[in-house]
């Protein structure tokens, strides 16, 4: 496997509808979903195709998410071979809802982001797929 460095980033906000707990809790699985959005990204970054997720092989939720918080997802390949791409996933909340019930739409921009989550997996792009060039 080759050593690489490709990275992704996205930016979102977590909605009403994200919410699967009381309390506006956000199940693990919708930030396990988020982590699936950047791998597809880094597969088109490095191959030109959306790959396939193979397995996740590691997954920790650190800190809970609510409906409102913003969330930075960021991925990179740490390894490259033939076809499988080795990734890595971290999940920052960077602001959070204050969930006040005297001013429902108060938020802050937190001063240190908060991880959330972190994992790791494997996406595979089949040799047909690869449309980029390697140098």
């Amino acid at each position: 496997m080759k050593d690489c460095r490709v990275e992704a980033t996205i930016r979102l906000r977590i909605g009403e509808h994200d919410a699967h707990y009381g309390g506006g809790l956000v199940a693990g699985a919708k930030i396990m979903e988020f982590f699936g959005d950047v791998a597809t990204e880094l597969c088109i970054r490095y191959d030109g195709d959306e790959g396939l997720f193979a397995a996740y092989d590691n997954g920790e939720f650190k800190a809970p998410t609510y409906a409102g918080d913003f969330l930075e997802i960021k991925g990179w390949i740490t390894k490259a071979g033939n076809t499988s791409r080795r990734m890595e996933f971290e999940a920052w909340r960077v602001i959070s809802s204050l969930h006040d019930p005297e001013n429902p739409s108060a938020a802050e921009i937190l001063k240190e982001p908060v991880l959330v989550a972190r994992a790791s997996g494997t996406c595979v792009v089949p040799k047909a797929q690869q449309r980029l060039p390697r140098d």
